[in-house]
């Protein structure tokens, strides 16, 4: 159905129909390197290709699949840069998920501009609105234009061999023939597209869920209602409402009208439905926002980015906008991928205009009213649930004055200058509360119970030198106080009034111990820590770090020696209920699909409830010895087999990867392990392995698992394939499909792997 309405647009839409003809626009890199390109929509309306002249020899460029969204030439950065060269409106953007950078494009005429810009948004939403089937039909097509060399509308059988490897098949050049021949109805010695729907069909054969299937079946072709009712109860651990599953499943599986009638399921309806997100390892129960949100905000885990400015490193690193809201799939950058917590690391600039970039680096330089105006814009888009700016200020006294301009004018509502209710409470405010707010963090002259107090005050306070050195300012900002001309008098302090009064519940002050903290702060002043500072903690003093988690918030940021912008395992951090730790969002690796697989549940909204024994105040955990008795649980993990696994280096047609999986576990030090199958021989189409890989998790409510397929080299490291990151607490159990995500987070659709989930609670244990 989306396929005809996309082949109808494709013939009828104007803009669709212009952008099928091509046209020369100029691909913008830099201020300097500004091209002009021959682009052109192919007549699959799926890609774009490009040439350096019409006529000229025309390559991929870029596939609407792989775009997120297109913007207007006054939204790119680069672009406002060339506003004296080019019209902004003849210009546009195009944004690719994951770490992919932004195409810049300006056309000759604003007419021309608009007719791309709309097209490709029509096209991108077709995408986006694609049910399983239609995506796998399209992906087919797509395979199917790869293979046909020769354009001509049908595939010989030498180049169905080279779409074989292409496909990461290794297969028997006989059998492979007799597939050919059975799908070529037409005996014309060649395929066309329904011919080669069925072969592929031939050749994606599950034997392994046939074989399922056939298991729970009496009659070997269908399943009854009762028969499915088993299958969900006893291997899928549905429980007691699989009756109304099932009968929901058949309904949106079964491709049949009779079998729905009739309340059965054929092999087709159960392997859609194994494929589907129904039959998914993930919980669809965890995906929308299912957890107390009413709870202080110390109470949930907080996804936070670090130098949320930069889109590379941290030493000549780009500083942008986009860091702020680029989205893509684990790196899904900052806002728009649910960050609920973001740097602002801001300096004095030029013309009394703070600037924001990585202080004594040679990264470029943005200013903070178009970070705070990026803010203002996407704050909310993907997550209603509040969103802290973590201000790292290094401003005099005079552009301190303008960033609490800047906050107050541009942000207006969105942010939070005064207690809720003007009331003062006993502990932090909960998400839900705070929906829709924006709050400061950082250094503040007086307290939350003096701002209650002085709430009608329209005096400004006044600090003398000796109150601001016995107060929270961090030893690198104590000695920065800037003298009045009467130093008889008093010292005027760094910190600008009309900035401090900005911040509310999230008051900076220094760590010394956590006694000290207990005596001497209150539940709405925020510490923060270097990744080492806090590891020690947790080995010197792990119960107390989690007990002082429970009442004030913890932020913990990357060594300064991670100049290439590399990432710690938050992991460790969230075991002693660190709330905000904080990641090189920018960086795609296993630490960030471990804070990607953490958060992906809720609703992505950026909150995650802690487990209960690290909201208690009272708590005996110690992450490096957890004390007994606790429930430990044994994970069974079944690999079965793989399906349409990509290559790993595209540029070697006949390379054929040799994949194996890696199941990791991350949780408390006890509970970290990793194992791994044996690896397939030459296939990546439909690898088979059928081994069971053993775990036992003494602190499950605290472990994430990743599953990652690898190619396997002897000669060195094995290649990166695809992964998968969940948490253990969304996990469901029994025959269920992984679909794999790309480095960067992007989905790998249709690959996938097919496992078998089974957790066995062990005894009560004691100590």
């Amino acid at each position: 159905m989306m396929a005809s309405l996309l082949q109808d647009r494709l013939t009828t839409d104007q803009d669709l129909l212009m952008m099928q003809e091509g046209i020369l626009m100029r691909k913008v890199r830099s201020k300097s390197w500004k091209k002009l390109r021959y682009f052109r929509l192919q007549n699959d309306g799926m890609t774009v290709w490009h040439a350096r002249q019409a006529g000229g020899r025309e390559k991929p460029s870029f596939s609407i699949s792989d775009v997120e969204t297109v913007r207007k030439g006054h939204d790119s950065e680069l672009l406002r840069g060339l506003a004296e060269d080019f019209p902004l409106e003849q210009g546009f953007t195009v944004v690719f998920h994951g770490r992919r950078s932004n195409l810049d494009l300006v056309a000759n005429s604003v007419e021309e501009a608009q007719t791309w810009m709309q097209g490709l948004q029509l096209l991108v939403d077709l995408v986006t609105s694609m049910d399983q089937q239609e995506r796998l039909d399209q992906w087919l097509s797509d395979w199917f234009q790869r293979g046909d060399k020769n354009q001509d509308g049908r595939m010989s059988f030498e180049e169905v061999q080279r779409l074989l490897h292409l496909m990461n098949v290794e297969m028997d050049q006989e059998y492979a023939f007799s597939l050919f021949q059975t799908a070529d109805i037409s005996q014309s010695g060649t395929l066309e597209g329904e011919e080669f729907v069925q072969f592929y069909k031939a050749l994606t054969k599950r034997n392994e869920v046939q074989e399922l299937f056939e298991n729970f079946s009496a009659d070997g072709q269908k399943l009854t209602l009762l028969e499915f009712v088993d299958f969900l109860q006893e291997e899928q651990k549905e429980k007691d409402y699989a009756p109304d599953l099932a009968l929901e499943l058949i309904n949106c599986h079964e491709p049949s009208d009779s079998g729905k009638l009739r309340h059965v399921l054929s092999m087709d309806g159960f392997l859609s439905y194994l494929c589907s997100k129904d039959g998914d390892i993930f919980n669809p129960a965890c995906l929308p926002i299912y957890q107390d949100m009413t709870q202080p905000l110390s109470h949930y885990f907080i996804n936070s980015s670090h130098n949320t400015y930069l889109v590379r490193d941290q030493l000549c690193g780009q500083s942008s906008v986009e860091g702020y809201i680029r989205c893509s799939g684990v790196e899904k950058r900052a806002l728009k991928r649910g960050c609920r917590c973001v740097e602002v690391d801001v300096w004095d600039g030029p013309s009394g205009e703070p600037v924001v970039y990585h202080g004594h680096t040679l990264t470029s330089r943005i200013l903070f009213k178009d970070v705070v105006a990026t803010v203002a814009e996407y704050a909310f888009q993907t997550s209603d649930y509040p969103l802290i700016l973590s201000l790292e200020n290094h401003c005099s006294w005079e552009q301190q004055q303008t960033l609490a301009q800047h906050l107050t004018e541009i942000l207006g509502e969105q942010l939070l200058s005064t207690p809720l209710d003007g009331l003062l409470p006993t502990q932090l405010p909960s998400p839900e509360q705070l929906r829709g707010k924006i709050l400061v963090k950082g250094k503040k002259l007086e307290t939350l119970e003096q701002d209650v107090e002085d709430e009608d005050e329209e005096e400004e306070p006044e600090c003398d030198l000796e109150q601001q050195q016995g107060s929270e300012l961090e030893p690198e900002l104590q000695e920065s106080f800037l003298q009045s001309k009467d130093k008889k008098k008093k010292l005027k302090p760094i910190l600008c009034p009309a900035l401090s009064a900005l911040v509310v519940y999230l008051k900076s002050v220094p760590f010394h111990s956590f006694s000290h903290s207990k005596e001497n702060y209150h539940f709405y002043e925020i510490s923060s820590f270097s990744e080492s500072k806090a590891r020690n903690l947790i080995k010197e003093a792990g119960n107390e770090f989690v007990q002082h988690n429970t009442w004030q918030l913890s932020r913990v940021y990357p060594s300064g020696l991670r100049t290439d912008s590399s990432n710690y395992n938050p992991q460790e951090l969230w075991n002693a209920g660190c709330q905000m730790v904080a990641m090189n969002m920018q960086t795609a690796g296993l630490e960030m699909d471990i804070c990607d697989g953490l958060f992906r549940q809720n609703g992505v909204c950026g909150y995650v409830l802690k487990p209960d024994f690290l909201r208690d105040v009272q708590s005996s955990f110690h992450p490096e010895r957890p004390i007994s008795p606790y429930k430990a649980q044994t994970l069974l993990v079944q690999v079965i087999s793989g399906q349409q696994l990509p290559k790993v280096n595209n540029t070697k047609e006949k390379s054929i990867v040799d994949p194996l999986v890696k199941v990791e576990i991350f949780g408390i030090h006890a509970d970290t392990a990793r194992q791994e199958t044996n690896y397939v021989e030459n296939n990546g189409f439909n690898p088979y392995w059928g081994q069971t890989l053993s775990f036992r998790v003494l602190v499950p409510e605290l472990a994430t698992l990743r599953f990652v397929v690898k190619d396997y080299d002897w000669k060195s490291r094995n290649e990166f394939i695809g992964q998968f990151t969940l948490p253990w607490t969304c996990m469901k159990q029994g025959y269920r499909h992984i679909h794999l995500l790309s480095r960067d987070g992007i989905s790998l659709h249709p690959a996938s792997i097919f496992v078998y989930i089974s957790i066995r609670e062990e005894l009560e244990i004691e100590s």
